[in-house]
């Protein structure tokens, strides 16, 4: 059933009891999905107001500025919500071309192997950047 909220024009994100909201990051020329991440209220207005991603980080449990370290900044093209404000999709031009702490792409760089229900394939091998080199031994972005 529709509802008038799903047809409002006001912006009203709805964030989940830890205070979160989904965010699918896509490149907003391929349309490859990048990433998914997580924003509090504090990330997603600082994107707003800066026009650069920012997450928040669940295991930091801190904001989480896309690139600060790996200088793979991502500038937002459009903020995209879904029909129950709940979910956010971020076009973004990706600077340096990774999104990913493994220094890929995208965080999508295997896909469950043909017929199998274990087993994962890459498909995507290529390493943009050293993430050993960009963020030590045991830190990541």
């Amino acid at each position: 059933m529709v509802t008038s909220s799903d047809e409002s024009s006001q912006f009203l994100p709805r964030f989940n009891e830890s205070g979160l909201i989904t965010c699918v990051t896509m490149d907003s020329t391929t349309q490859d999905i990048l990433m998914v991440a997580y924003m509090n209220e504090e990330a997603l207005q600082e994107t707003l107001r800066t026009g650069r991603a920012v997450y928040y980080s669940r295991s930091r449990k801190a904001l989480w500025r896309k690139g600060e370290k790996s200088g793979n900044w991502q500038e937002v093209q459009e903020v995209r919500v879904d029909c129950d404000q709940d979910c956010l999709q971020l076009l973004v031009k990706q600077t340096g071309g990774a999104a990913c702490h493994t220094g890929r792409h995208s965080c999508f760089y295997r896909r469950i192997k043909s017929g199998q229900s274990t087993e994962l394939e890459f498909i995507d091998q290529n390493r943009l950047f050293d993430p050993t080199q960009v963020y030590g031994k045991s830190s990541t972005e």
